[in-house]
């Protein structure tokens, strides 16, 4: 492609997904780089010249975001760009929500093309999307998690033989409720109670637990959980800073309720367990290997 890119990304997940690709292709951008997003380009890339969106699109031939939604950023971005008469594609990195990410303000701002990364992504939004042109895409962040994920030295000390090192891995459900819908129980429970929830009954693990790492969602801010794990006399800790592969690698099972990092897990040959809680909507991940507490539990 001649000319650059604008790069526009505030989740994580997108973040991911966009600076695998910006690395393996060599492309060159101008970044328009927000919340949790800011932090995944300087891990991968170095330093950033971090832009306004503005800014980003006028140096630059066509526009690639994320599809975050905990933020405006990337929507504001698609509009401009098509104000604009630039081309634009934004890549979907999960499988939930499809249609909501492109809405603003009660409008619908697609782009040009979205671009999924698997056939049920491509199935679900063909359905969700139908104005819009799909491309199939190899996830490049994937492609590197799994040489990663091989690679990674353990973080733990060995656990006695028998016991798991579960981590579990939070999402701000009542945020997003809250954010989207101005209702935090629109899901129908919230992530202390999905926490709360999976304590509860580690036992169902069929095994003894001799170590819980919970893994705070990277928008989170500390401390959220403290009160939830100071119910339980159960081996907790937080995670320190480490990067998801080295915590999935250093993991036996991984927890969570519909996170990516939950794909990760299936990515590292990880157990992987939804623990949405009685009440909620069910685990939207397609993947047909993720078990649920809820049936363990029956």
């Amino acid at each position: 492609m001649s000319g650059k890119t604008a790069i526009v990304a505030h989740d994580a997940g997108g973040a991911e997904v966009l600076s695998s690709y910006v690395r393996q292709q060599h492309l060159d951008c101008l970044f328009a780089l927000a919340g949790p997003a800011l932090a995944v380009f300087q891990r991968k890339l170095g330093a950033i010249d971090n832009r306004t969106v503005a800014e980003a699109l006028a140096g630059s031939a066509r526009l690639l975001s994320g599809t975050s939604w905990q933020s405006d950023l990337e929507r504001s971005a698609i509009a401009a760009a098509r104000a604009a008469g630039k081309p634009s594609a934004a890549w979907l990195d999960h499988w939930v929500n499809y249609r909501m990410r492109f809405e603003q303000d009660g409008q619908l701002c697609l782009p040009d093309e979205v671009w999924v990364s698997d056939a049920e992504a491509q199935v679900i939004a063909a359905a969700a999307l139908p104005e819009v042109a799909l491309r199939r895409m190899e996830n490049p962040y994937f492609a590197e998690l799994r040489d990663t994920l091989r690679q990674e030295a353990p973080l733990f000390a060995m656990l006695p033989a028998g016991q798991l090192g579960v981590l579990f891995v939070c999402e701000p459900v009542r945020e997003h409720a809250l954010l989207r819908f101005g209702n935090e129980r629109h899901f129908g429970y919230t992530e202390e109670e999905a926490l709360r929830y999976f304590l509860s009954h580690v036992a169902a693990l069929g095994h003894p637990v001799g170590r819980i790492v919970v893994r705070p969602h990277p928008s989170e801010k500390p401390g959220k959980y403290d009160a939830v794990a100071a119910e339980f006399a159960l081996p907790i800790q937080f995670s320190e800073g480490h990067t998801l592969s080295a915590e999935v690698a250093s993991s036996d099972c991984v927890v969570g309720c519909n996170s990516m990092a939950m794909v990760v897990g299936l990515l590292g040959g990880k157990r992987v367990i939804s623990c949405v809680p009685p009440g909620g909507q069910p685990c939207v991940l397609p993947h047909p290997q993720i078990e649920s507490l809820q049936r363990l539990l029956a």
